[in-house]
């Protein structure tokens, strides 16, 4: 199971992004932030909502230099075919990985091995691949993209402020702490 720090496994794989098809492997994606953003199936229902969510605020994401990438064990085509026919998924404009294999979402953990799908899992990783954040919620359970990105301003202030820690419901401009013995007992 991926861990904080685990770092980013090999793969390589078809994908869909702006109306084109790609190829997608694990350099592509070191260099800056990443979320891989695994659901189960296309053409499903709680699924478009989120993957509506990251779009509706993908352009946070791009002043925080993030690059989603959304991750199901459908096909490029698969993606490609939604992206045409759902007006959710039409505003999507960040990359849609393909993975009927299962490899990437076995990388993650994330494969229900019986049905084939990934669950729902988000991965947060650093510019050297490593993952930072993990969160893996019930199949039933939607996720938000503000919280999202909650945690992605968080994790990019830590790692360029060493020695500051964040506290619970942290947003961006408030009070850190710095760990020492004189906080001990005082928080």
């Amino acid at each position: 199971m991926p861990r904080i720090n685990s770092p980013l496994k090999p793969f390589s794989t078809d994908a869909f992004r702006d109306g084109k098809f790609l190829t997608v492997t694990d350099a592509d994606v070191l260099g800056k932030w990443s979320v891989f953003f695994f659901y189960p199936a296309d053409f499903t229902f709680v699924c478009p909502t989120e993957l509506e969510d990251l779009a509706d605020n993908q352009a946070e994401f791009d002043k925080l230099n993030v690059e989603i990438y959304a991750v199901s064990t459908d096909k490029h085509f698969t993606h490609k075919a939604w992206h045409d026919t759902s007006p959710a998924i039409g505003k999507i404009k960040y990359t849609m990985l393909g993975d009927p294999t299962g490899h990437i979402s076995r990388n993650f953990d994330v494969l229900i091995e019986e049905v084939g799908m990934a669950d729902r899992g988000t991965f947060l990783l650093d510019p050297e691949g490593k993952i930072q954040y993990i969160e893996v919620t019930a199949g039933g359970v939607g996720r938000s993209a503000t919280e999202l990105l909650d945690k992605v301003r968080a994790a990019q202030y830590v790692a360029s402020h060493p020695g500051e820690v964040c506290p619970a419901k942290w947003k961006e401009g408030s009070a850190t702490l710095t760990p020492s013995l004189d906080l001990i007992g005082k928080i």
